[in-house]
């Protein structure tokens, strides 16, 4: 994937994102500032994700740790030997974070 076929990519991705929480039932806050998004629960904690270019992949940084995401077979999946889809596991923290259940969908 070409650098500029990455760029427009993670920002679609994080429009999705913007979308999903704006369609979710939960109160989540989110600011979207130079590629770095961030969401704010009602009890202040945050979650941040972000565009790293030189590898290609999506940051996602939580109370409950960082994961790197990375485009494989048309889906954003994690590094690690779960390969989970990138909004299964915001779901998941988003639930975590503002301690009731998050389902965050992919439009």
């Amino acid at each position: 994937m070409t650098d500029s076929e990455y760029a427009q990519l993670a920002d679609n991705t994080l429009f999705a994102i913007e979308e999903a929480v704006e369609n979710c039932s939960v109160d989540i806050d989110y600011e979207n500032n130079g590629g770095i998004l961030t969401l704010t629960f009602a009890n202040m904690s945050k979650i941040v994700i972000n565009r790293q270019p030189p590898v290609q992949q999506l940051w996602v940084a939580s109370k409950l740790g960082g994961f790197h995401f990375n485009y494989v077979a048309g889906q954003w999946v994690s590094d690690d030997k779960q390969a989970t889809e990138l909004f299964t596991v915001l779901s998941q923290l988003c639930s975590a974070q503002a301690c009731e259940p998050v389902t965050l969908t992919s439009p």
